[in-house]
């Protein structure tokens, strides 16, 4: 994968949720750090921080929506992801999302 393809159209964050919730099985997966999960995500979202991608124990049939704070650590996710044959789509950052978000104190 060259530079110019962690810059490729990606859909906006309502759309990659909309998506998301359309698509069965899917997985919406929050790579940001705990902390920042507990701070406030998208309702329906699992943490699985960046570092710990290879530990991950989801199907490879299971097509995964990925966000982070500003969309780069959740492009690193779905490009590793993607290498391991999963079905990945980057949704960019959080920072962008207008919607509720849930906390975990």
């Amino acid at each position: 994968m060259g530079l110019f393809n962690l810059f490729s159209r990606r859909p906006g964050m309502e759309e990659g949720l909309k998506r998301w919730k359309e698509t069965p099985d899917a997985v919406l997966l929050d790579v940001r750090t705990p902390e920042e999960y507990r701070a406030g995500h998208i309702p329906g979202a699992q943490n699985l921080p960046l570092d710990q991608l290879p530990g991950m124990k989801l199907p490879k049939s299971q097509p995964i929506f990925a966000y982070c704070l500003s969309g780069a650590r959740s492009a690193q996710a779905c490009h590793w992801l993607q290498r391991q044959g999963y079905t990945s789509t980057n949704l960019g950052g959080i920072g962008g999302y207008r919607g509720t978000l849930e906390t975990n104190s």
